[in-house]
């Protein structure tokens, strides 16, 4: 079947007000249960009657009530996930990652943004939790007590990623920035480095840089070496921050050889202000990141960082909650741990 201009214009003109499922069963020829079944993909619609379907539903504009739907069936079609924000090109990998898994499942992916703010996350989970998600997927950097506390109860698949919780709520799809931090300056002492400094956020507190700063002090304890501390800026810091910190560093640890930033930023804006001042990196100061962003792969020199798969972590997540909604609870700490690698580039020689 194919719906001519003039044949939509004339059901359009019928309506009163959006176009409804009855307007698309009377221009197919069929009743408003049939139309409902081809959306819902029912195997006893023939695909002729489908294809005529669908074909109506675009001529005339019609756009289901997703809603109704989720009232009769219970279930809303959508996964709730909250990000501290798209900047950060890791959370719009996962992001991605997470929507295409969710989205071939026939699941839509909701999407908010923390930006870094633990007041705002619990306001964002309560708006999420009253629209009915099938589940909800959250980063995890620390959680205020009212937020554990909602998702406690919310009797639906929860998952915290990026990191390794203590106490997880539910799921976890993560990685320790403890262990990942701490095989990185392990890294740096078996090359001989000695005075490394760690430049890391304030006000961290429970988040995954006082995670990452955690490994810094372990290995440091582990190499036999004097722990040297710097905070350069509130969560996220940025390249700006890590131009600052450079005078902080020459300030308070003159004789530094290497400079471990909590993020890779941070490490290329201090990168930088070395250039800028003539400090040769790695010949005077070495230095490393933290995520390996893609700026820290294509700068001269390439920094040294700890590499995660962020599209990785979107697709393992998405299919943590596609086996929990059917049923299946194979998920535990060891299954859902996401490999890290440390990688040495040109600014630790």
């Amino acid at each position: 079947m194919t719906i001519r201009p003039e044949h939509r214009q004339s059901e359009i003109a019928k309506a009163d007000g959006p176009m409804r499922m009855r307007d698309v069963a009377r221009v197919v020829g069929v009743s408003s249960m049939t139309v409902s079944r081809a959306l819902r993909q029912d195997t006893s619609i023939a695909p002729a009657t489908r294809a005529a379907v669908l074909e109506a539903i675009a001529a005339l504009g019609y756009v289901p009530d997703q809603m109704a739907g989720a009232l009769s069936s219970r279930r809303s079609g959508f996964v709730a996930a909250l990000i501290p924000s798209l900047n950060n090109p890791h959370f719009s990998l996962t992001a991605a990652a997470l929507s295409d898994t969710l989205q071939a499942a026939g699941l839509q992916l909701l999407l908010g943004f923390t930006e870094y703010d633990r007041d705002r996350e619990t306001a964002l989970v309560r708006a999420m939790l009253q629209r009915k998600p099938e589940g909800i997927i959250l980063t995890h950097d620390g959680h205020a007590a009212e937020t554990k506390a909602l998702l406690s109860r919310a009797r639906i698949p929860v998952v915290q990623i990026w990191d390794l919780p203590v106490e997880p709520i539910d799921h976890v799809v993560g990685f320790s920035n403890t262990n990942a931090m701490q095989a990185l300056v392990l890294a740096l002492g078996s090359k001989g480095y000695r005075r490394l400094t760690y430049i890391g956020e304030v006000d961290d507190a429970g988040s995954r840089g006082a995670a990452r700063r955690e490994g810094y002090l372990n290995a440091m304890q582990q190499l036999g070496f004097e722990p040297r501390i710097l905070t350069a800026g509130a969560p996220p810091v940025t390249m700006t921050d890590g131009a600052a910190a450079l005078e902080m560093l020459l300030a308070r640890f003159p004789d530094t050889d290497c400079a471990v930033c909590v993020s890779d930023p941070l490490a290329f804006g201090l990168a930088m202000a070395c250039l800028r001042r003539g400090i040769a990196v790695p010949g005077n100061l070495a230095i490393a990141g933290f995520g390996d962003f893609e700026i820290g792969r294509i700068s001269r020199p390439t920094i040294s960082t700890v590499a995660v798969d962020a599209s990785e972590i979107g697709r393992k997540a998405g299919n943590v909650v596609l086996s929990a909604l059917a049923g299946q609870h194979p998920v535990n700490r060891n299954d859902t741990e996401i490999a890290t690698f440390v990688k040495l580039r040109e600014s630790t020689g």
